[in-house]
């Protein structure tokens, strides 16, 4: 006799995956990928390790789904900035604001997605995830260059290198050390300090005209 699942006990176990999941994000999110280990895991949600094995075949698949669904969130979240009816130097502007920002607030998660060694499986998201955000990027020029905002660029290659000075100027200022030097009251690049240098250098990278000070006229 062919067993067959309930519906109810589909649903069990969908819910038990989703809770996995929400707790490894916590985790990663509180102390990297470092501390993401079935063995943890599964004492958080208070399960059999094996139980872990029924719903992730190892931690590297676990690890990679954790990444996956923290970076469609940020995304999603810079795709609906770039999507708004500004000009393209204004969306570009305030897309990497926000994007800087919402790496501040949350500068462990932001660092384990942008620089911490990880799995195979993660990496190869890593590579997926940049691409994904070029994608933004390359939309972004291209409506740009049509408009006149910026000269005309070899877009794709422009995209990935956005992408790049996005992720390097963000890896030192998330890195532990800085957030250590913070804890202890050294000097520090702030936020603000970190968005202008990547919007002006990024700007520029465009062929985009730099914002105007506010006290200037």
């Amino acid at each position: 006799m062919v067993y067959r699942q309930t519906e109810a006990r589909v649903q069990k176990d969908g819910e038990l995956r989703e809770r996995i999941l929400k707790l490894a994000l916590g985790r990663v999110a509180d102390a990297g990928f470092a501390a993401l280990t079935m063995q943890t895991l599964a004492d958080d949600a208070g399960i059999a390790t094996g139980s872990l094995y029924r719903h992730f075949r190892g931690k590297g698949e676990l690890a990679a789904e954790v990444f996956s669904r923290a970076s469609q969130r940020e995304v999603d979240a810079l795709a609906e900035v770039l999507a708004t009816p500004a000009s393209a130097t204004a969306r570009l502007s305030d897309g990497l604001r926000q994007f800087a920002a919402r790496a501040w607030d949350s500068r462990q998660l932001a660092f384990a997605l942008i620089a911490e060694p990880v799995d195979p499986e993660v990496d190869e998201q890593r590579l997926v995830y940049r691409e994904a955000y070029a994608a933004l990027f390359v939309q972004l020029l291209e409506q740009g260059i049509a408009h006149g905002e910026f000269p005309s660029q070899p877009v794709h290659l422009i995209a990935a290198c956005l992408v790049g000075a996005i992720a390097e100027a963000l890896v030192g200022p998330l890195s532990p050390p800085a957030r250590a030097g913070r804890d202890a009251g050294l000097s520090n690049p702030s936020l603000e300090d970190v968005s202008d240098a990547l919007v002006h250098f990024c700007l520029r990278a465009v062929g985009a005209p730099l914002p105007v000070p506010e006290d200037q006229p």
